[in-house]
Order: structure tokens, then sequence, then C-alpha cells
């Protein structure tokens, strides 16, 4: 008797051990953390004005950026106002442009970035159809130079760590309210 109750012991004391290292395992799994908009809207708000000279021709200035989430694409969208004028004229012209960026996650710099972004709209003030087409033209070369790799959030590394565990983005969705990112152990 006095064996089954220390064999029955042993078992408990076994189950008991792997019950805490299950739970171990799962304090350490992956785990999401979520991005409100407002969140993202204050983070690319930072980097804002911008103010761009293109090709010499144009300075360009960037302002009241506007984040918008498209989960049904995968990608970020951005609007903001835009002032055209070229280097030494009196005339400028005034409007605004929406881009659309893919999301991706750069472990390495532990941000969320806008790649591969692109033009989806460009309206200035009086401007003829013509003029507008050459606006378009100047505003993909700005986006390329500008907001290639932008990072829409950047994680501070103690967000990437917790109960002693540093973690890792490795995976991204966007919903209507926020992106949600997928962190998982550094291994």
């Amino acid at each position: 008797m006095q064996k089954l109750i220390k064999i029955l012991k042993s078992a408990a004391t076994a189950a008991l051990a792997a019950g805490l290292l299950a739970s171990c395992a799962n304090l350490a799994g992956p785990r999401q953390i979520e991005l409100p908009l407002a969140k993202l809207q204050a983070g690319v708000e930072r980097r804002f004005p911008l103010d761009n000279r293109v090709l010499e021709l144009f300075d360009v200035a960037l302002t009241r950026p506007q984040v918008l989430l498209q989960p049904d694409t995968g990608r970020v969208g951005l609007s903001m106002d835009a002032a055209v004028a070229p280097p030494f004229g009196h005339q400028s012209w005034h409007g605004s442009m929406a881009l659309s960026g893919r999301l991706v996650i750069d472990a390495a710099r532990g941000a969320v970035l806008m790649a591969e972004p692109r033009v989806d709209r460009v309206a200035f003030d009086g401007i003829d159809e013509s003029r507008q087409r050459q606006l378009s033209k100047v505003a993909n070369l700005l986006m390329d130079k500008v907001v290639h790799d932008m990072p829409i959030y950047s994680f501070k590394m103690e967000d990437l760590r917790y109960a002693g565990v540093q973690f890792v983005p490795t995976n991204i969705t966007a919903t209507a309210r926020a992106l949600v990112i997928t962190v998982e152990p550094v291994k």
C-alpha cells in the first residue's frame, strides 16, 4: 500500500510538473497585439509635414495625413493635403492625394511598414486634366522617394517583452479599426 501511495504521489507530481510546463509554454507561445487606428494615426502624424523637392522642378508640401485601414486588400491607405509649386514661380496648386501601400513586417526593425506605395488619387483645385496627369506622375515619383518602406508603427523593445521572454512580430492582419500583429518568442 505504501508503495502504491508513493507511486501515485510520483505520478501526481509528474502530472503537475507537466501541467506547469504546458502552461509556461502557453505564456511564451504566439500572442496577438492590437494596434488601434488612433495609435497608428498618431504615429504617422509625427512624421508630417513633409517637404520635398521633386526632380528639382517642384516643391511639394504634404500635411494632415489620415490613415485608413483596408482589410479587404491587406493594404493601408493614407490621404493628405498637398501643395505643389515650382521653386521659382509665384503659382502654386493646392489639393489632396491618396495613396496605399502593402502592409509588411520588418522584424529586424520591429516595425510595421508601408511597402510598394501606389498613388490612388490626386486632385488639385483649378487644374485642367492634362496638368492633373502631370501632377500624378510627380506624385508617383514623390511617393517612391518619401513613403517607400515608411514605418506605420514601430515597436519599442519593451513592447515585445513579456514575462522575461523576447517576442518578434511575425504576421499582420488589418481590420476596419486596428492592425492585429501576431508575435512569437524569439527562437
